[in-house]
């Protein structure tokens, strides 16, 4: 169930926290109840060191939305072969505070900024990434060339 929550600074201190205290230094904050529920609201504290490998999702229902509510977050889109295509930042009162990303779009999001929060929306319910959905060109997440591929997407900015 559900429960009735306000987004204040406070959650947001608290899911910051939480990201920092664990090795991939991002943390989720669901709204949904359950993996398997039709619509997947959270929120996303990310860390500059933390690392999101390149992916896409294929689900036709899979579009997803982002919202920056503190810090800094480079947004980066590539085509099949890698190659980056487009690129933004996106903060709370910037020229860019939010992105959507279509189904099926390769593309990886970079905490620019210690204490970067952000509230994610998209379909469910919950599938963990399938081959076809990762970045052949990219590193996995926990590689050995994840930091040097990351150290180049910080690079952008």
């Amino acid at each position: 169930m559900t429960t009735r929550r306000i987004i204040d600074q406070e959650l947001l201190d608290e899911v910051s926290g939480m990201a920092k205290a664990v090795p991939r230094q991002r943390k989720n904050y669901n709204f949904h109840s359950l993996d398997e529920s039709p619509s997947h609201r959270l929120l996303n504290a990310i860390e500059p060191d933390s690392y999101i490998p390149p992916h896409r999702h294929l689900g036709t229902e899979k579009d997803e939305t982002i919202i920056v509510l503190r810090g800094r977050l480079g947004v980066v889109f590539f085509d099949d072969r890698g190659t980056i295509v487009q690129t933004a930042v996106l903060s709370p009162g910037g020229d860019a505070v939010g992105v959507n990303i279509p189904q099926g779009e390769f593309h990886t999001e970079v905490s620019l900024e210690a204490g970067t929060v952000f509230f994610e929306s998209k379909a469910g319910p919950y599938r963990p990434l399938t081959d076809a959905e990762r970045a052949p060109w990219a590193p996995g997440e926990g590689s050995d060339d994840s930091a040097a591929y990351l150290a180049e997407l910080h690079k952008i900015w």
